[in-house]
Parts: C-alpha cells; structure tokens; sequence
C-alpha cells in the first residue's frame, strides 16, 4: 500500500497540455521521477526495440534524497519475464544510489507488465516494469469547443495532433457536417506533431454536436474520436440612420432613408450608415444595391458589398452621391442583410442635384448713337442666385467684333454679382444690332441684345432703340421684315398696313380675313439655340441674310506658300437693296475682301477670306463678324415712320487655320473636359440637351472641332472654335430619341487640329414612356371583414421611369363608401416607390372584386403626355359577420381580499373568418346586506387592462383583469362587447350593438380567524377558559367587517414613536390568565387559531415594543408614566410570551398559539397586544394575571356579572344551572352565597322563586373550580340580573327527555412515526358521568391515524340543561411502556426489599432497641407517620423507595421533593412516575324536554328521535332524587328484565344474530313453505317477543294448526294405502289456494305485532345504530369510500324464482 507522503507520485494530469492528453514517448517516461518518503525512482521502466530469445537488461536506479539513512527492501517481480539479482536488504545514506538490474526475458510477441515492489518501515511502494510492441498510437484531445458562430458564417479552431506511437502513422478524418476538417500533414512520424484545423459552417442555428473520426494505423485500421461542439445563432442587424429624417418618407415604409438633400451637380456627397449587431455572434452581412436601369449609371455608390458586424458591434456603411443631372431627384434601394437569412433591411437613399441659377440684370444694351472713331462702355451684370458654382461664357469674338466684353468668360461663385462692361467701337456708319447667347454650364443659355448706331459727315442713320428691336420682331412674325422701310412706309400710306396698338405694323382687316395678327413670343432658349437655320436645317424664322460656310479650316498654311482664299457667299432674302460691312480685325491673319458691298434684292455676292498667318508652327483661330442692313437706313430721313425701322442683321463665320510642318506633331492640348454620361431623360421624340465643359488649362491657344457626320444622331454647338488659354469652351449637345431602347452616341473631338488629339465622347440616350408598376401584379387582396369595419393596407406603387411622375386615384362612385385611398394624388420621382393606404369598408355579407384606376402624367408642363392613361387595380376582398364569445361565459373568481387584488384572464375567442375589433363595457352588480346609497358612489371594482382591442380570424386574445372589491359583498360584473372599428372614439355610440360576452363573479371578502378551541393549565373546564378570554366576543367581533380605523395600517408595521401604541380598533378585550401564587409554574393557554375563512389569513401579536419605530437615543423620551414603566417592566421581564407571535393559515387550516405568564412577581400584570390580521382586525388584547402571595386564599372572578341561560317564561320544569369560581390560591376556600338581592328579587315577583341557589355554600380545594348551582324559573319576559350562562362547546341541541343522542368525535394522531394512547374521563359533574358513553374510552392511535369516538347521551328521564366537561388523556404510547417497565422493575426490587435483610449488630446476644433510619421512606401510595409509642422495634428493616408528595399547602402540580437525609443516600430508589398527558378539553352541553313539551315547542322535529323504552319500571337514580319526584310514564314488563340484565357483549351478539335472522326471513321466498315445519320443531327465538295478547292468539292458531295437521297424516296414511287417487280428486286446488292466502296474512300479522313491541324497536335501533358506526368506521380507515359512485351489475334471472302454474297431479304419480 502506497502510504501518503511528500514524495506521492504525481498524477497524470501533469501531462494535460493545451486542452489534451499527451501521452510522452519512451525516453520521457524512462527519465520521469518519483519520490516516495524520501527514495526517488523512475515510475516506471521501459523496454522497447525488444527480440525474442535475448535478454535486454535496464537499469532501476534508487536514490536517498532524504537527509538520513534509508533501510529498504524488496520483492522480486511476480511473472517469470522479469527478474532480478538475489533480494537482499538495501541501505542508502543521504544523497547515494543504487542501480538494481532488471532482467527482462521474452518468450512471445506480446506486451509485458508487472511491477517491483519496495518495503520501507513507512509502506509500500513500486515501480511500473513495462515491455510493449511497437504499435500505432495518436493523441488528440477529447473534446474541441469552437467559439460561437453565426448562421451560415464560417468559425475554425485548431488542435494538435501528435504520434505518440513508435510507427509512422498516416491518417484521414471523416467529419459530419457542419464540421470540415482540414490538416497541412497526413503523415506523422513518431513524436511528431502537427495542427488540425476544423472548420464550422451552419446553416441552422442551435447547439451541434458531432463525432469526428481519425482513423491511423497499418493494415488493421485504428480510430480516435474527438467531439466537436458548436453554437450556431442567428445574427440580428439593425441598420441606423444619423442625422435629419426624411420627410418624404411613408409611414410603414422604408423607415430607413439617408436622404442627402441637394447636392451641386459634379460634386460627390458621402454619407454614413450604422449597422448594428444586436446578437452575441459576428454577423457576416451583403450589401445590394437595386440595379439601376438608369442609363446615366449609378449616382449611388457604395464600395462594400460584404462585411462582417462584430457581435454587439457595428459596421459603419459609407454612401456616395454624385449627382449629373441638374434639377433630377435621384432614389435607390440599399438591401442589408444577413447572409443567408431571409430577414433583410431596405435602406432607401434619396437625393437631388442642384446646378447654378445664373441670370442677367438686363437683357438688351442700347448704346444710342456715336460718332465713327469712337467708342461707348455700358456695363452688364451677371448674378448667380444658387450656391453652385457657375462657369459662363458669352459667345463673342472681343477681337473681330464691334462689341467687346472685359471677361466674356469666366466662372461665377454662387451667391455672387459679376459687373461686366460691354465697350462699342463702331467701324461703320450704320445700325448694328448682335443677339448674343451667354453659355451656362448645367444650365440653360441667355440671349442678350446689343444696340447701337454709329453716325458719320455723310450718314446718320436712324438711331436704333430697343423699341425699335421690339416692332421689328413682331413684324417679322408678321411677314413684314422682308419689306424694305421705304416700301413699309409706302404701304402704310396707301392703307394696305396699319398700326396695331403697341405700333407694330399689321395688315389691314381686310387682308387678315377677320384672323388675328400674329404675336411673338419668346422662344425657348435651347430651342432658339440649336434651331437657327444654320447648325440645324430648322429655323424658327427664315432668314433675312445668310453666309456660307459659318465655319471653315484652312488647315497648313505654311508661309511663305499663300492658302487659297476662301470664297464666302453672302445671299439676300430681302425684298429691298442691302449693304454688307464686314468688320476690320486689325492684326488677325484672317482678312475679308471686300470690305463692304451694296447688295440686290434676292441677289448674292461673293466675298473672299485670305488667311495670311505670320508665325510657323502655332494655331490661328478667328471668327469673322458682318452686319447687313437695308440700304435705305442709311440715314433717317429715308424713314418716314419710326415703325418701319429694321435692325441690321449679324453675320459671322469661324476660321481655324495652322501652321505646322507635315511631320511635327503639333502642341499637346492640356485641358479637362467635363461631359455627362447620359442625355437628360426625356420622353420619346423629343429633344433633350446636355452640356460640356471643355477648360484649357495650358498656356497656348486650343482649337476644336466636332465632326459630326460620325454622328449625325448629336447636334454639338458650337462644333468648332477656339480656347484662349486658361479659358474655357462651352458645348451644348442635342439628341432626339425616339424610344426607350438606349442609344450610344460617339462624338470625336478633335483638339489643335490633330487627328491624334482626338476625344471620343461617348454618350447615351433613351426615350422615357410611362411604366407604372403595381405591387402584386395589380391585385390587392384585403382578409374578409366584419360588416362596418374597416381595414387599411399599404399599397406600393414604383415609377419605372427617370421622369417625375404625376398620379391620380380615380374610384367608381358607387365603391366610393367602400373603398379609399390616401393619398389620392402625388408625385413619384424617378424609380421612387410609394406606399398608399387603401382602406376596405364591406357593408354586406358578400364577396367584393373593385377596380380602381390610377391616372398618371409627366410632371413637366412641357412634356406632352397622353389624355387617358391610366393602369387598373384590382381589389379582392370579402364582408362577413362574426361574434366574439368568451371560453369560459361564467368565471367565478372566488374569494377576492378586501383591499387586496387579483388578477386574471379571459380568453376572448373569434370563430370566424373575419378580424373583430371590439370594445368592452362592464357593468357591475352588488349583492348581500348593503346600503344602496353607500355603494353608488364606489368605484368600479373590476379594471379591464385595455377596453378595446382586435382579434384576428380564428384566434384567441387575452384580457387581464383585475379585481379590488371594496367591500364584503357578492360581486357580479357582466362584460359586453360591441364590435366598432379601429377608430372609434368611445362607447356612448355602440350602446345598441352590444352584446353579452361573459359573466364574472367574485365575492369580496376578509381575513376571518376564528378561536376554536383554548385550554389551559389546572382543572379548569372549557367554559371557564372562555369567559376567561372572552373568546365569545372576539369571535363575535372577528365575523364583523373592520372599520376604516383598523385598516389604517394593514399590515403589521412599527409606526408608534411612544411607548404605548395608538389604538385604531374599537374593541378592546381582556384576556384573563387567572391567578396562581408567586413562584408557580406559569400558566400557559393554548388557543387554537383556525382560519374559517377561504382566503389565508396573516396574524400576529403585537407587543408594545413590536409596534415602536427604531428611534436615536436622543429623540427617546425618558420622562415615563407608572403606565409605561408597568409595561416596560413586564416586557423586559418577559413575564407574557406568545409562541409562535406570526403566522399564516391557510383556508381551513389550524395553529395552536400558546400564552404564557410567569408568576415572578405578587401583584396584577397588564400588557396591551394587539392582535393584528392583516388586511382585516386589530383587536387590542389585555393580558392580565395576578399573582398571590403563598398562603393566602384568593377566589377569581372570571366577571362580575353573569347572565343565566335564557328560559320560557311559564315551564312547569325549569333546568339546573351552574356559576363557577375558581380558587386562585395556595390554600382552600370556603364561601358562602348572600342572598338578600335574591328575597328582594322574590318578592317583588309575588314571593316566586325567580332564582333559587340550590348550594349556597361550600368549599373549593386550591386550583380547583367551584360550581354553584341554580335554578332560574322567570316569571315575566325580561332580564334578571343575578348570573348568566355559559357557552356550548358540543351541542346536541333540543332533545326530548327519553331519548339519546349520538355525536362522533375523531382523535387524530398527527404524529407521524409514534403511536400514542388514550382515555377518556369526566373532570367535572362526576354524579352525572352515568349519563355519558364514550365508544371506545380508551385505545391505541397509530401513527397519522384517526380513531372515531361515539358519544352517547342516555336519556336523562328528566328536563335538565346538561353541561358535561369531557377530558381526553394522550400518553406517547413508547412512554407509557417504557414507565411500565420501569414500575415492574421496581416492584421487582420493592418485593426484594421486603424480604432481604441486614445485620448490622455484632454481638448477637444482646438485645438492643434498633434506632430508627435516618432516612424515611414511604412508598407510592401513602407516607408513613409512625409515632414512638406505635413503633414496632425491630432488628430488621426493609428499605422502601422514597418518593415525595405534595403537600396541602402547595397549589396542585407543584411538587416538592424531600431532601435525602443521612448518608446512605444511593441506597434510595424512588418509584418512577407516570408520564405526563396531554390533556384534551371537550364540553358536551344538551337541553331536554319532556315529551308533552318537547311536542309543544318542537313538534316537527319530534319524528326525529327514537324514543327509547327502559327495560325495568323502576324509577331511575335521577328520578330518586328529584324534587319534584317526576314518574316514568313508560310501561315496562317484567319479561324484559333477563334482556335489560345483559351484558354488552351479549347484546352485541344478540343483535348479529337477529340481524341475519330477520334479514333472511323478510328475503327469503320459501318462508311461507316452511312455516308448517317449523310447528314441529321446538319454539323459535323471536316467540319470547310476543306479548299477552299475541300469545292468545298463538293458542287459538295453534289448535287449527294441530287439526290441520291430523287431516294432512290421515291423507298420508290413505295415500299409503292405495287410496291416493280418490283423495286427490276429493280435495280441490282452490280450496288449497285460499289456504295458503289465510296463512299468509296471519304471518303478517305476527309480524307486524312483533315489530311493535318495545324490546324490537330498542334492538333494531341497536343494530342501526351498530351498522352506522362500523360504516363510519370503515370510511374513516380508508375502507369504504362514501362518494363512491354505486356499482350496478346486471344478473341472470333465478330459474328457481320462476312462477310456473300448479297443474293436478297425473295418473301416474
């Protein structure tokens, strides 16, 4: 045996490294040390690499690493395969070894194991000798717990795997899934190790469990098994917005919108959103966004479209904005969600572009006149109202025209004023007037007029004034223009022309045909733009004047080489002589030749441009400006009237040309060029327009040119030109789709001139036709709905298109009352979806198919949509009707506190197919003893947690309730409902729906206790105790509601802060302990609390200091009253105890509370306690009990009043009452009765005896009661102050005086392992013990039975008021055993005593008088008093046991025991006494009548008592001793007295015997055939019962019946004879019929005259009464079950029984 030592080897936990058991290799096992009680060796040693036939040798090595000597020895090995050297003894001395060589043999091919054992003085220990085959080994831990994963995410942990085998092992994994195993190695060499990683992926979430299997080896596979363990959870993503909501959202809808307001076109916007993980796990969640059929792409961006949320963490989700179209709301849907889960966040995201708000402060700038050679400045203000940013340009040549602007290009900050100044430098004397366009990125163009007239020596031309520009362009619209001045005016006086009333020229009415004359109206100024008849072969108006080519390249004009000049076409569309002047552009290598011309009408000229550059490789770029006008305004008095005036007209054409060499490549152009990617969305065929930045960044001149015959489907304006440097070029583009199918459009832009430098742009384009999308493919469907009610879904409706959409809800009249929408009309942005609710409201029982159309048109006055269309949606729903019921109709809650409250449910069911809202009204009803005006004004004792609510199709709801009833009265509510709709405002409209739905009552109640039983120490009887306690009143008071002041506090609480508590009860009672002298065993009371009630009941007495609030001892009051130190005393001196002082009883339950008072001190003790019921009574308790002094006599008054028992006025027999004193004290009283008040009584009532005292006097022994008895025999109905009666404990009511009266009492053991044992005696009244029998009277309880206990009152044979005090003594019965052998064996040793003997004198011889003992003993019964004359001088003396007795001094059960005199004290044996009862009190109090009263006062209840008959006439003992000397009035006959004289058990067995008797002659068919044989047999038992009378009768019968039976012998002696025959045929089957009837009814008679006699009554109410108590006896044995449904058995009838009929006999018989 290894013993417990320092050096205890260590487990092999110690090899347990990361989470698995590593088993180590040979080597380490080999070198692994153990120390035992100070010796260290290996623990085990090894063989390995082993062959049969050799013998391998290892070496065990001990060594003492203890600081003395070490003696040991050892045992050799127990197999043959190990040996060693010879054993001999081994001492070490500290710090030396000892090498032992261990020889190891092997025979087979198989693992060895044995052990060498080492013997020290202190134990045993041994070392492990081990010889193992190479074999296969891997070691893994047994278990691998991966961390918390959620659905579909993917979670790996890694484990070693180590070869703990002496091979090489190769190995394989088969994993369950959700697990993958996944390892970098297959093949382990020994002692090698590598990790496994396994991989965890559910698709489920819950706890996985599962088995993976490693399986190793050589040819026979191994395996190793390792659990894997995992939690899966769903992930749950919350998607946060910060920042201002969006307005526009729906309710119900994409709660989650990032709205980014209005961004500036070209700018990015970044906002973030929050995803919140709200589970344990990481969260792997997706990003989509919605495809964007957009064909601008997407101007919502998000860089993530996977991520991970950290568990309880968040993944912050950027969005860009980058909006393109100015003036566009752009929205799209963002779908988060958890992969692999189906639940999923729309986040909608909404923005709008802004641009810049350019605009001009005028629109024309007139110059007036100046002279040739001058020049006027006139400024222009350019404003930008928008924040954005705006790059404008005036497409105006500053160089080659005569109006020049200081900063024609330029870029305008928002929210800035620019002043401009526009210089004019005339070259001509003429009109000129030039209709500038200012270009404004993202935004449309503005027109702007300059004005002005140059005058010259020669010509002065009318000066031109904007009114002028005015006239002219309404008579351009008019056709006018065309006309020269001089023609116009010519007109207007011949009366062809007239002069509208703004002084335009119009044709006359005759020549209009009664049509109005044409107005003009602005144009749109993109239309005016690209429609000028020269980019587009469209016009808005035929030109006057025209030039070609507007554009042309020269392409190299290398120098000295001259380019060939460029001829341009100048044609007049007029109808009157024109003069073209071109302006001079002095330094410009382009000239115009010549310079100004006189042009024909409808005629052309030819004009010729001369490039003439002067630089070698650079860029030559101009734009050639000429002005026409009619020759005739060549001075104003050509102009007869201002109305005829027509401005010149502006002619331009732009030049490119260059001056590279073939081979040089030309300058690189830096620039940037901002284009969009898509057109505007337009609808189909129409034009649509976008705009392009084109800034020159670099240092040198920049030319374009746009060729557009690679795409004719884009008009670009201006397609060529120039860029000074760090200007900036302004394009506009127009394309004209014409469906919705997306175009491309590439633009090539070429740059300085160099097809190297060309840009493609690539643009696209789609028309936009109206689509609609309805949710459901256009159906709604609404769930079938209660007639009248309504229900409201959210309908998603999606604009499809990029344009703003316009809706319109159109319904049918007719469905206008059954079906809504709202909103009924709204505007969808591009691909925006919007929720409406539709609201369904059927009014019938039917089903609903509804159409309902929504009208839809652009939002854009300017987009033509098409009248009428609209898209259908179809609405399904169904009207029903349906009812609300409750499951339970009737719910009684029971009991409910006063005060207090309950809660619970009412499942409203809904059968139907239809959701009901419903309202709930109550309406309450009271009933019991109540005033009706108190109850009005309470409040509604029942609460409905919510009055109204829904229930859907075929479901249930719960409504909780609760209930405060206020008062003690029976509740009933009955709950309505009425079904209304969701909006309903209250019930007042619902009154006339509403239905009854369920009845609920409860009755309101409070804590009732009950006292209902108390004792006490002493002789005291019941009665006595409780009048003592007056438990009366209390129980009285207890059935009571308590006041509003008892409820102040309802539950026990310190709230006094003096010493004696406030008292809020208004009753208050004494409990009176009586007295004892000082120094007495206390006296205790036993109350029994029984809760009578249904709900449990809290008590608790309250002492004075329970009641008192903790308080500093500086705020106490230390000036006291004698009242408070009177209480201060008593309770520190804890003279009165309550035990337990709290509890709790449940709804009949019952505790026995003991009080108790200490006789420490002479004097009365008073302490107030209060009694306190929470939720219900305090009653205010005050204990008291005096305490005498010894030897002194003290009678106790329980009270100083007491009131008789209340007797009929008139009564011939007048009952015995008692009055009881008790005495208190240590010595015996004796008192007698004054009764003077009792003559003065009597003769004020005519000298009647109105009470009449039949013991005046007497004498009452200490602790005992005394009863004085009286008789009360009132004259009048009123109140005798003179006594009262005391209280019934076991009534048995109103009996008649001859009879009995049963009442059955149960014992219970309650004690579960201990058997106890009863008696009953009579402690009081013992001359009327006779009176009761108590079945059994004494007996043995089993543990946890219960004993019935029949007590019977015989006939008291006088009216008397019984009162009988019954006590029932309890021993435990181990107790009781072990006493009695206790006395037997002191019996035993007392009968040894009196026969053994002592000499105690040495000399024999001489006679000396023996000395009496020095102790006396005395024996059990008697003391013995032995006087010197009367002793007996003795030699010899026996020894009796000493025992003490008490003295007459002492109250009874204070016992004093004499001191052991002398010195042989251990000689004494006292007699062991008998152990203590616990003594159970039952009063059993009756009230007899005589029969003649009984009949008058109680005649209907008279049928209820048997009326016992006494077997004897002689007159009872009591009625001996009346006064009255009452008679019996019962006959008695002496025959009975052999049957009175019985003893019990043999009336018992008379009873049993006549019980089986009777019962077989009253069922038994065959009685009546066996009454003739019975004649013969001897005279049956019940023939003593007859009377005289009957017995006459019998004689009469009996002489029949022997003539009778000499016929039936004469026919048998005939019959014998052969005559049988003859006789048969004489004697007929009738007269035998009418025999046999006269007999029957003679035994009925008998019967019936037996039946009445006295002696059968008493017996079958014996035996009834015996039957009864064995039922109830049985039933209370668990025997019989008395609710016990009866068991009904079907049998076959009796073939015995049958009733065939008597045919006469054959012949042959």
């Amino acid at each position: 045996m290894l013993a417990q030592a320092h050096g205890e080897p260590q487990s092999s936990d110690s090899f347990r490294k990361s989470g698995y058991d590593r088993k180590v290799s040979s080597r380490e096992a080999k070198k692994k040390k153990v120390i035992f009680w100070g010796i260290e060796v290996p623990e085990t040693l090894s063989w390995h690499g082993w062959e049969l036939g050799k013998e391998i040798i290892r070496h065990l090595t001990l060594k003492n690493v203890h600081g003395k000597a070490q003696k040991l020895s050892y045992r050799a090995p127990s197999t043959p395969y190990f040996f060693t050297v010879f054993q001999q003894p081994i001492t070490l001395s500290p710090g030396m070894s000892l090498t032992l060589p261990i020889v190891f043999r092997p025979r087979e091919k198989r693992d060895y194991e044995d052990s060498i054992f080492f013997m020290k003085a202190e134990g045993e220990f041994s070392v492990a000798l081990r010889a193992m085959r190479p074999r296969f080994g891997l070691s893994m831990p047994a278990a691998v717990q991966l961390p918390v994963c959620a659905v579909h995410n993917v979670t790996e942990m890694t484990f070693p795997v180590c070869n703990v085998g002496d091979l090489i092992s190769v190995f394989s994994w088969e994993t369950p899934s959700p697990f993958f195993m996944t390892s970098d190695r297959s093949t382990l060499d020994p002692g090698a190790e590598c990790m496994v990683k396994v991989t965890f992926q559910p698709e489920v979430a819950g706890v996985h469990n599962a088995v993976a299997t490693c399986w190793f080896g050589g040819e026979v596979k191994q395996k190793r098994t390792i659990q894997l363990k995992a939690l899966a959870k769903y992930p749950c993503l919350r998607v946060s917005v910060t920042g201002k909501e969006y307005e526009g959202v729906q309710p119900g809808k994409f709660q989650d919108v990032l709205c980014f307001g209005s961004v500036p076109v070209g700018t990015t916007v970044e906002k973030c959103v929050e995803i919140f993980n709200m589970s344990v796990v990481d969260a792997p969640c997706r990003i989509e966004q919605e495809k964007d059929p957009l064909l601008h792409g997407y101007v919502f961006s998000c860089d993530v479209s996977h991520g991970v949320v950290p568990a309880k963490g968040k993944l912050v989700l950027c969005i860009r904005f980058q909006p393109q179209i100015v003036g566009e709301h752009s929205t799209s849907y963002f779908t988060i969600g958890s992969t692999g889960c189906h639940l999923e966040t729309v986040l909608k995201v909404v923005g709008s572009c802004k641009g810049p708000s350019v605009s001009l402060d005028q629109y024309s700038v007139e110059f007036d006149w100046i002279n040739l050679g001058e020049s006027l400045m006139q400024t222009l203000k350019i404003s930008n109202m928008s924040d954005v940013p705006a790059f404008y340009q005036f497409d105006i040549d500053n160089k080659g025209s005569v109006f020049s602007l200081d900063r024609p290009c330029g870029v305008l900050e928002g929210k800035t004023t620019l002043t401009l100044k526009v210089t004019f430098r005339p070259t001509h004397p003429m009109n000129y007037h030039r209709r500038v366009v200012c270009l404004v990125h993202h935004q449309e163009p503005m027109y702007v007029d300059f004005l002005g007239t140059c005058h010259s020596d020669t010509a002065k031309p009318t000066t031109l004034q904007e009114r002028h520009l005015s006239w002219y362009r309404t008579n351009m619209v008019r056709g006018l223009t065309f006309y020269p001045p001089d023609i116009l005016s010519m007109m207007l006086k011949d009366g062809k022309l007239q002069m509208d009333e703004k002084g335009a020229l119009m044709l006359s009415p005759e020549i209009f045909e009664d049509k109005p004359p044409k107005e003009y109206f602005e144009p749109n100024a993109m239309t005016e733009y690209f429609y000028d008849g020269v980019s587009s072969d469209l016009a808005l108006f035929p030109a006057h004047v025209s030039v070609s080519p507007t554009e042309y390249d020269f392409g190299c004009c290398m120098p000295p080489h001259k380019a060939e000049p460029l001829p341009l076409c100048v044609t007049n569309h007029t109808k009157g002589n024109i003069t073209v002047a071109w302006t001079p552009s002095h330094g410009s290598a382009f000239q115009v030749h010549p310079e100004i011309c006189d042009m024909p009408p409808l005629k052309s000229s030819t004009f010729y441009v001369f490039c003439k550059p002067t630089q070698v490789n650079s860029l030559y770029a101009a734009e050639l400006e000429g002005f026409a006008v009619y020759k005739v305004m060549r001075h104003y008095t050509n102009i007869e009237n201002d109305a005829t005036i027509c401005p010149s007209w502006c002619l331009t054409v732009r030049l490119r040309a260059h001056t590279y060499e073939a081979e040089r490549e030309h300058f690189i152009p830096q620039y940037i060029l901002d284009v969009p990617k898509t057109f505007p969305p337009v609808v189909c065929d129409t034009d649509t327009y976008c705009s392009m930045l084109l800034s020159n960044t670099g240092t040198s001149l920049i030319t374009f040119s746009v060729n557009q015959t690679a795409c004719p489907s884009v008009m670009v304006k201006p397609s060529s030109g120039h860029i000074m440097p760090g200007g900036h070029q302004i394009f506009f583009l127009s394309t004209h789709p014409v469906n919705r199918v997306t175009q491309q459009h590439v633009l090539p832009l070429q740059l300085n001139s160099y097809p190297a430098y060309t840009k493609k742009i690539v643009l696209r384009s789609c028309g936009q036709s109206f689509l609609l999308h309805l949710e459901g493919d256009g159906n709604l469907y609404f769930k079938p709905l209660h007639i009248g009610t309504s229900s409201t879904r959210m309908y998603t409706i999606k604009n499809c298109t990029s344009l703003p959409m316009v809706f319109t809800w159109k319904i049918f009249q007719s469905h206008s009352k059954i079906l809504s929408v709202s909103p009924t009309a709204g505007i969808l942005q591009p691909f925006e979806a919007m929720a409406q609710a539709w609201t369904f409201t059927p009014n019938k029982e039917t089903k609903y198919v509804l159409h309902a159309m929504v009208f839809v048109s652009w939002k854009s006055p300017d987009l033509v949509s098409p009248k009428g269309l609209h898209y259908v949606l179809r609405v399904i729903g169904e009207g029903a009707l349906g009812t609300i019921r409750a499951q339970k109709e009737h719910l009684d809650l029971g009991n409910v506190l006063v005060g207090g409250q309950q809660s619970c449910s009412i499942v409203l069911l809904n059968d139907g197919i239809c959701t009901l809202n419903y309202i709930l009204s109550v309406e309450q009803f009271i009933t019991g003893p109540h005033n009706p005006e108190e109850v009005r004004s309470d409040p509604m004792a029942l609460e409905l947690e919510h009055s109204r609510g829904t229930i859907l199709a075929r479901s249930k709801a719960f409504v909780r309730i609760k209930v405060r009833p206020t008062r003690r009265l029976r509740y009933t509510w009955s709950i309505k409902y009425a079904t209304c709709t969701p909006t309903a405002a209250d019930l007042a409209s619902m009154k006339e729906k509403q239905q009854p739905l369920c009845c609920i009552v409860a009755t309101g109640t409070y804590p009732t206790l009950r006292i209902t039983d108390a004792t006490i120490t002493g002789s005291a009887s019941k009665l006595h105790i409780w009048k003592l306690f007056s438990l009366d009143t209390l129980n009285e008071y207890l059935e009571r509601d308590p006041t509003p002041g008892e409820l102040t506090y309802r539950v026990p609480t310190r709230h006094s802060t003096c010493l004696i508590p406030p008292v809020y009860t208004p009753l208050l009672l004494d409990f009176d302990f009586g007295s004892a002298p000082v120094g007495s065993e206390p006296t205790i009371a036993r109350l029994l609390l029984e809760n009578k009630g249904v709900v449990p009941v809290d008590w608790a007495f309250l002492f004075p200091s329970d009641q008192k609030m903790d308080m500093e001892h500086w705020a106490e009051d230390t000036d006291f009253t004698p009242q408070e130190l009177h209480q201060m005393r008593v309770q520190d001196n804890q003279l009165f105890s309550v035990s337990p002082k709290s509890g709790t009883l449940l709804p009949g339950q019952e505790k026995s509370v003991q009080l108790s008072h200490r006789h420490d001190f002479i004097g009365t003790d008073r302490l107030p306690v209060l009694l306190k019921i929470s939720y219900g009574h305090e009653i205010l308790l005050t204990f008291s009990s005096v305490t005498v002094e010894h030897n002194q006599r003290y009678v106790h008054f329980a009270s100083n009043k007491h009131h008789f028992a209340p007797i009929a006025v008139g009564g011939s027999h007048p009952p015995t009452q008692i009055y009881k004193l008790y005495n208190g004290g240590s010595m015996p009283v004796t008192f007698e009765v004054q009764l003077d008040n009792i003559v003065k009584i009597q003769e004020k009532n005519f000298r009647h005896p109105v009470f009449v005292c039949l013991t005046p006097r007497g004498e009452i022994p200490p602790g005992e009661t005394g009863h004085i008895e009286w008789i009360f025999s009132p004259l009048e109905a009123k109140t005798y102050s003179a006594a009262t009666l005391s209280h019934h404990r076991i009534c048995l009511g109103n009996i008649p005086d001859c009879t009995k009266a049963d009442q059955l009492v149960f014992l219970n053991n309650i004690l579960k392992n201990t058997a106890v044992v009863f008696a009953w005696h009579i402690s009081c009244c013992k001359e009327k013990a006779h009176m009761l029998e108590i079945t059994p009277n004494s007996g043995i309880v089993q543990p946890g039975e219960s004993i019935p206990c029949f007590i019977t009152l015989q006939p008291t044979r006088k009216p008397s008021l019984c009162r009988i005090n019954l006590v029932c003594e309890v021993y435990i019965q181990e107790s009781l055993v072990q006493y009695e052998r206790d006395l037997h064996k002191w019996e035993e040793e007392k009968e040894r005593r009196a026969v053994e003997f002592t000499i105690t004198e040495k000399d024999l011889g001489t006679k000396r008088k023996l000395t009496s003992p020095s102790v006396r003993l005395s024996d059990s019964a008697e003391t013995e008093n032995l006087s010197d004359s009367s002793a007996v001088i003795r030699k010899y003396k026996t020894l009796p046991p000493l025992k003490s007795r008490p003295t007459p001094s002492q109250p009874p059960g204070h016992l004093e025991r004499g001191l052991l005199l002398g010195k042989d004290a251990s000689q004494v044996w006292v007699k062991p006494e008998p152990p203590k009862p616990l003594v159970l009190h039952l009063d059993v109090s009756a009230r007899s009548y005589t029969i003649e009263e009984f009949l008058r006062k109680f005649s209907l209840d008279f049928p209820k008592y048997f009326l016992s008959r006494p077997f004897s006439a002689q007159p009872s003992e009591s009625e001996s001793v009346d006064r009255k000397g009452y008679r019996n009035r019962m006959d008695m006959e002496p025959k009975w007295l052999s049957l009175a004289a019985a003893s019990k058990p043999e009336l018992e067995m008379v009873a049993d015997i006549l019980t089986g008797v009777i019962r077989s002659l009253l069922e038994n068919s065959y009685f009546q055939e066996s009454v003739r044989k019975l004649q013969d047999e001897p005279i049956p038992y019940f023939f003593q019962f007859q009377s005289a009378k009957s017995a006459e009768l019998q004689d009469s019968r009996q002489g029949s019946t022997i003539s009778s039976r000499v016929s039936a012998s004469t026919d048998l002696d005939l019959e014998k004879d052969g005559e049988r025959k003859k006789m048969s045929q004489e004697t007929s089957f009738s007269h035998f019929l009418e025999s046999y009837k006269i007999f029957h009814q003679k035994q009925l008679r008998e019967k019936e005259i037996i039946s009445r006699q006295p002696a059968v009554g008493n017996l079958v109410e014996l035996v009834l009464k015996n039957t009864l108590q064995n039922i109830l006896t049985e039933a209370s044995r668990g025997e019989v079950v008395l609710t016990a449904r009866p068991m009904v058995i079907a049998l076959p009838p009796n073939p015995s029984r049958r009733i065939t009929n008597l045919a006469p006999p054959s012949s042959r018989a």
